[in-house]
């Protein structure tokens, strides 16, 4: 249930923040950084509507988790869960620590705050939200306060703040993929019933992506496309439990055995926000819409099947 209701409650953020950034700012060139203010100053509507509206989202999830996730507090104490889960909820926390601060970043500068306070601002309110719901972990009976999750949400902050900070620019980025698998019926009350469900709790069909802008880090020439990105893919197959697999039947009443193993991608991709023909408040809006990985063709290593190409989209496993 932990697992599920963050992920929702980061997806229903992201898409928040999507919709209220599409009249963003203009970005910068690539590769230049941008000035310390907006000109035109604060925008006082769209900073109060911005301000009022992040608390609101933030006081109610987080009384409605406190409600329906939370009812028995116990003494605070910690959960070690870094061997669970082949580590795909640690990056996906780093992923989406990465893409509240970007999300949080882009409403500011959509409110006309200068460009260094909304980089510490996104990062700030991505921490708070992860960081508060950690310390209700922290109070839970049967979870606990997770060191190696907030190792995560530091580094996806992090990760965010530094690049902006330092290069005015994404150089590289925290992408998701889901592709269905077949593991969910074996058990799903952990692994979901639905493909919604499936795509927060199934760790099978994810896919985290670390999104690498080629004219960024290569000495390219002017007519080299900006817009291409080679990204580089984390999964892992074969898991219905954290730690081991508990034993699970199939329809027939026979014993099914998965074998657990990492895959490891890497993928063409496209980054759309660097695409001149669009607006720059559209250019900004995809940058934060680019959470998703666009599905592309892509070759896998694994050390049970080898080396693989899929075509397009992930094949179901």
């Amino acid at each position: 249930m932990k697992h599920r209701m963050k992920g929702a409650v980061c997806i229903c953020l992201l898409i928040s923040i999507l919709a209220q950034s599409v009249q963003a700012q203009p970005l910068p060139p690539v590769g230049v950084a941008p000035v310390a203010g907006d000109p035109q100053g604060i925008r006082q509507g769209r900073f109060i509507g911005v301000v009022v509206g992040t608390a609101a989202f933030y006081t109610v999830t987080l009384l409605l988790l406190r409600k329906q996730w939370y009812k028995k507090k116990v003494p605070f104490h910690s959960f070690n869960d870094n061997r669970e889960w082949l580590q795909m909820d640690k990056i996906g926390h780093a992923a989406t620590a990465y893409g509240m601060s970007r999300g949080g970043y882009e409403l500011m500068r959509w409110s006309g705050v200068n460009e260094q306070a909304s980089i510490l601002t996104g990062g700030l309110l991505a921490l708070l939200f992860q960081t508060t719901i950690e310390v209700f972990d922290g109070h839970s009976e049967g979870w606990g306060f997770s060191k190696g999750d907030m190792v995560a949400n530091v580094a996806g902050t992090a990760l965010f703040m530094g690049q902006q900070y330092s290069a005015g620019q994404q150089v590289v980025s925290l992408k998701y993929g889901f592709r269905k698998t077949i593991f969910p019926p074996y058990r799903p009350n952990i692994l979901g019933s639905t493909t919604g469900v499936q795509m927060l709790k199934d760790y099978n069909g994810q896919q985290y992506w670390l999104s690498v802008n080629v004219a960024s880090v290569l000495p390219v020439g002017p007519s080299f496309p900006r817009w291409l990105n080679l990204d580089f893919g984390y999964s892992g197959s074969g898991m219905i439990g954290g730690h081991a697999n508990p034993p699970v039947v199939d329809k027939e009443g026979k014993e099914v055995k998965f074998e657990r193993y990492r895959q490891f991608f890497i993928s063409p991709d496209a980054d759309l926000s660097r695409i001149d023909a669009f607006s720059p408040s559209l250019q900004r809006f995809i940058g934060t819409a680019q959470f998703f990985k666009i599905p592309a063709p892509s070759l896998e290593y694994n050390r049970i099947k080898g080396l693989r190409f899929h075509p397009l989209i992930l094949p179901k496993e």
